[in-house]
């Protein structure tokens, strides 16, 4: 299970703050191979770190926010579904069946749960169906 960033981090927000500074930063003209020897890119590195600096600020505030939840807390038995499918690459409702004494409903409701929270996607047929991680 990773952590997709692409829709977590927004570094244009931090450079639409400024565009003209922004234009400043990156504006040099011309055929970067003819003026390469010329450009001190110090700045230009400063600038894009600030922008990096900003937005990991950011998202540490939202992350903070962040509280556990009866809708969001993961149990002992959801964690069994993760640790499983993170070693064999899936999991199926049988597979899950030999690790918990859970009722095939209830097995269900843990799948949907995962679903639902982005953690794991159904795949396969109706007969054929597994789990793995999203």
């Amino acid at each position: 299970m990773g952590l997709n960033t692409f829709n977590l981090f927004s570094f244009e927000n931090y450079y639409n703050q400024n565009v003209s500074k922004y234009f400043q930063e990156v504006g040099v003209l011309g055929n970067y191979y003819d003026i390469q020897d010329r450009i001190d890119f110090t700045s230009w590195l400063e600038y894009f770190s600030d922008g990096i600096i900003d937005e990991l600020l950011r998202v540490g505030k939202e992350s903070a926010k962040e509280v556990i939840s009866p809708q969001n807390e993961l149990k002992n038995y959801h964690q069994k579904i993760i640790n499983y499918i993170k070693q064999k690459g899936y999991i199926t409702d049988s597979e899950y069946s030999k690790l918990t004494k859970r009722a095939k409903s209830t097995r269900n409701m843990d799948f949907r749960k995962l679903i639902a929270l982005g953690i794991i996607e159904k795949a396969g047929g109706s007969r054929s169906s597994y789990y793995k991680l999203k």
